[in-house]
């Protein structure tokens, strides 16, 4: 079942596509129907800048379990190095 709820954050960051680097500027994360991944539905993730036009997308098919794997690797990863080193505001 879709649930069609859409989260969209802003984002500061690059992605890379078939025509090269961007800049990143907002992400949507929602579970859907995937459009690759063999799975009947999983957590996408759109990693995408309007701005730069419809190629400047980077799009993830996860399952929850991986997803959630990597929201927690994630945390791990940040808390594992000095305070503000990847921050926007690095020193």
């Amino acid at each position: 079942m879709c649930t069609y709820q859409t989260e969209k954050i802003e984002v500061t960051g690059s992605g890379k596509a078939a025509k090269g680097w961007f800049s990143l500027s907002h992400a949507t994360v929602y579970v859907d129907h995937p459009v690759h991944a063999p799975f009947a539905h999983t957590v996408n993730i759109d990693f995408i800048n309007p701005a730069e036009g419809p190629s400047a997308r980077v799009p993830v098919e996860l399952t929850e379990e991986a997803a959630l794997a990597l929201a927690d690797a994630i945390q791990r990863a940040i808390a594992s190095a000095p305070q503000g080193l990847a921050s926007v505001n690095q020193p």
